[in-house]
């Protein structure tokens, strides 16, 4: 087969194409939510848009920083590769570097000052089908940044460790559903370079999970929803 016929009459298609893949992997991405790590803030079935550009200009494909463009700031809630084993996570940055970090019976310490909860309620959360918890719901004040949080009691979790100091150039991250959520807890800090982007807005949402087995039905409410 001669493939420059091919090339030549195709080549608009083919160059569309490497553009938007260009586009996806150094400007701007999108996200499925694949599981309930971030919940109340992101849900199973959310797509989220991913800002590649809000902190570093990257090379396309790799994690070289050609240019960094801002500093992440705490709250954000950020996509990144797992610096344990590559996985793509999303997560929100509760400590810069430099900061001091800990956390005493579910509550997060940060540098000395245990963070405040307000607007605190149970309801029952779907763990997986046919798998309902308690789980508390609840404001978390991180200096000065609110965002909902999400405890469940009933499941083994990580609640306490010691203070730890965020080295130069790394991130600590948390999920927002605390007791449900392998994050830096678990694989440690994050360098800024494995730091994909910043997560802004719900594109569409689609509920897949409900408590007596699979679904599938739009949640139009959450469809452009900006994320805190």
């Amino acid at each position: 087969m001669n493939i420059r016929p091919f090339l030549r009459e195709n080549r608009g298609f083919i160059l569309f194409l490497l553009s938007f893949a260009l586009f996806r992997t150094a400007v701007a991405d999108w996200n499925p939510i694949p599981s309930g790590s971030m919940r109340p803030t992101l849900l199973e079935g959310d797509v989220v848009l991913v800002n590649r550009l809000a902190y570093d200009l990257k090379l396309p494909l790799t994690n070289v920083v050609l240019l960094p463009l801002a500093e992440p700031r705490r709250g954000d809630v950020v996509t990144l590769s797992s610096p344990a084993d590559g996985t793509r996570l999303i997560k929100r940055i509760v400590g810069l570097p430099g900061d001091r970090i800990g956390m005493r019976d579910g509550v997060l310490v940060l540098n000395d000052r245990p963070l405040s909860y307000s607007s605190s309620h149970t309801l029952g959360e779907i763990v997986k089908p046919g798998w309902v918890v308690d789980a508390m719901r609840a404001t978390e004040d991180l200096a000065g940044r609110s965002h909902a949080v999400q405890f469940m009691p009933a499941l083994p979790a990580r609640r306490d460790f010691p203070e730890t100091t965020v080295p130069p150039g790394r991130f600590f991250v948390l999920g927002d559903n605390r007791d449900n959520s392998e994050d830096s807890r678990f694989i440690g800090t994050v360098p800024r370079e494995l730091l994909i982007g910043r997560a802004h807005h719900v594109l569409v949402s689609v509920d897949w999970l409900g408590e007596d087995g699979w679904r599938l039905a739009p949640r139009f409410g959450r469809w452009a929803m900006a994320i805190r």
